[in-house]
Formats: C-alpha cells, structure tokens, sequence
C-alpha cells in the first residue's frame, strides 16, 4: 500500500527543519523550502507544487503551506501537519534572522519583503494562516497533526499520527543550542582542512 503523502503546513521559524529531519529519519524523502529567491513566484508557485509533489514524499516550509486545501483536493488521505510556536517569539525569531533581508517568496506571502518594521503585518499573516488551518481541518482530526516543537512534542505524536514505529533515537531538534554548536564545530573543521590544504598545496 502506498504511504499517504505528508505535507508540513506550518509557516517557517516554527520548526520546519527539525520536522524535515524527523521525516527523513522515518525514511521519507522530503522537499522544502522551494524557490525562495524565484522572482516570478506568485505566478509560478502552483505550478511548481504540482510537479514536485510527484517527486517526493514529505514536504515542508515554503510555498507548502499557502497550498493546503489545493493539496488536500489533489492527494486525499494525505497527511498534514501544522508546526506553530507562540506569535511573539515566532515573530522575534523571524525577525532576528531575516531583519530587513526581503525576498520574493515573503514578498508574495507577506505583501512585504521583510519583517523588521513590518511585523505587525507578519503577525496577523501568520495568526490567520494558523486559525484558517484549524478551522479548515477542525472535524478531521486524522488528517490535521499539531506539533509545537517547544513544548516538547516529538515522535510519541508524530509517529503515532503517521502509522510509523519510534525510532530508538532522540527526536531531532534543529536550531538549539547543542545544534548550532554542532553545525560550528563542523564549519569551523571544514575551514581547518581547507586550509590545511591550501598550506600543502603551496
């Protein structure tokens, strides 16, 4: 029997890497996010969803959740899931990390490119996104998984949801403390070897 596919339809800075490696640990192949920088986004992005959501399995970040009732016609019995974290540390945390930095993607999503000095627009873009989710899945409740990764929810939801067996390792959670560690001490031996290799070679 063939798995349902699984849509991730929760915005970025909720998550959405940590659920991409929980759904790549349970042998998923996953996509997301896709053409961030495409220019031509807003025309292109349905286009771009039906072709790759042929190719993969799994699917998180943008343009994922914009297209969750189209996704819902075309794919019935798939699974989707609703990554969230409280509204005022998911819009610091979307601040902090794209400040004044704008791309087309949020431009189409947002009407505005950048979240710093436009965050009360952030705001009610993504509280509307997150109760309009709700209320499209509110009597399916097989269909629709909410995860808020920060309160510790992790596979003894997640795989329950799926029909998936626990896997016998911790549950991934990308963006903490021991995870950017982790991620600076492998650039910072990536650039030890590089140079280490530019010495040799001169």
């Amino acid at each position: 029997m063939k798995q349902p596919k699984v849509f991730g339809i929760g915005f970025h800075k909720t998550g959405t890497t940590s659920l991409r490696r929980a759904l790549e640990a349970l042998g998923y192949r996953v996509t997301g996010p896709n053409a961030v920088r495409d220019p031509d986004i807003a025309v292109r992005a349905w286009d771009l969803v039906r072709e790759l959501a042929e190719q993969y399995d799994a699917f998180q970040d943008n343009p994922w959740p914009l297209f969750y009732r189209e996704l819902d016609q075309l794919y019935p019995g798939s699974k989707f899931i609703l990554t969230r974290r409280p509204t005022e540390k998911w819009i610091a945390s979307v601040t902090r990390h794209f400040g004044d930095t704008g791309t087309p993607m949020r431009q189409w999503i947002y009407g505005v490119e950048y979240p710093k000095g436009n965050e009360s627009v952030y705001r009610d873009r993504y509280e509307r996104h997150n109760a309009d989710v709700l209320e499209y899945f509110s009597d399916r409740p097989d269909d629709l998984l909410l995860m808020e990764f920060e309160n510790g929810d992790g596979w003894e939801k997640l795989c329950p949801f799926l029909g998936t067996e626990v896997p016998d390792t911790p549950f991934p959670q990308a963006g903490t403390a021991s995870d950017r560690e982790q991620r600076l001490s492998r650039f910072s031996t990536t650039r030890l070897v590089r140079r280490l290799l530019r010495m040799r070679g001169r």
